[in-house]
């Protein structure tokens, strides 16, 4: 069987989405093309032989990370263009939220052979399970780990008119839960953890309730954010909170227009009143 496919696949790079958690989800296409390539370049040899292992397939796995050097995606390149080769991630489609994008680039500024074979994302189930608006939406990876560099990323997001959906880790869950609250009042919001797996969940509502739920009951596992578009209807936004915490980090002018952008409240009344609580 692997004879067969080792002839039938041409070289080049063949991106293969694997399993998010369950590993029923593997597609009959990427078991054929895993037994076909040469080699699978991988994130952790031993995440990716555990799949293979399941899958009864035997190969040369080189290591393939945010650490790779250039060196490493030179030798990869050099095998592209005489055999086929697999590039996976340790779970869902590669070049999502990975460096993989640059050896992408690279072998086609070669004239290397791509393909990508569709398969498992995360960020596109917890969008179908969120039940928030998924005409439009914005994945912006993960969010940064100090507050002020949070707070930022969400304000610059604020006026997109889209669902935004972030990465993020169960430790820091309840900090960007906190930072939604406070940028993005009123916005719903929907937790997607553990997806395919056993205990998969999907939570959504306020920031704050959502908070709360897991204040009682500490989230694990990986998780998908996902915020709600901003809308046209008129909300209740307590204006002095929202300046006072914006004053914080920003001049009066600054704040006020973060405001403004966020709640749609007029600028000029703003910088008024945050002048005065300056």
């Amino acid at each position: 069987m692997e004879s067969r496919m080792d002839q039938s696949l041409s070289p080049g790079l063949y991106i293969v989405a694997t399993p998010i958690g369950n590993l029923g989800d593997i597609t009959l296409r990427a078991i054929e093309v895993l037994r076909g390539v040469s080699a699978i370049a991988c994130e952790d040899s031993r995440v990716t032989g555990k799949l293979l292992n399941h899958l009864g397939i035997k190969k040369r796995m080189v290591r393939y990370d945010d650490h790779a050097d250039a060196g490493a995606r030179d030798r990869l390149l050099a095998m592209m263009r005489e055999e086929p080769v697999a590039l996976v991630s340790d779970a869902g489609t590669p070049l999502v939220s990975d460096p993989g994008y640059r050896l992408v680039r690279a072998a086609r500024e070669e004239g290397i052979m791509v393909t990508s074979l569709p398969g498992a994302s995360a960020a596109v189930v917890a969008l179908t399970l969120s039940g928030l608006p998924n005409d439009r939406f914005l994945f912006a990876g993960f969010l940064p780990n100090k507050v002020k560099a949070r707070k930022d990323v969400l304000r610059e997001l604020s006026a997109v008119p889209a669902t935004l959906m972030f990465y993020e880790t169960a430790p820091r869950l309840l900090d960007a839960l906190a930072a939604i609250g406070t940028v993005l009042p009123g916005r719903e919001v929907a937790v997607a953890r553990e997806l395919t797996k056993r205990f998969e969940e999907c939570r959504h509502g306020s920031p704050e309730e959502i908070a709360e739920h897991y204040v009682a009951h500490p989230p694990k596992g990986e998780i998908v954010l996902l915020v709600a578009p901003p809308t046209d209807e008129p909300e209740d936004f307590d204006a002095d909170a929202l300046l006072r915490e914006a004053l914080a980090d920003e001049k009066p002018s600054q704040a006020a227009s973060r405001v403004a952008k966020a709640t749609g409240l007029d600028r000029k009344a703003l910088y008024a009143r945050a002048l005065e609580l300056k």
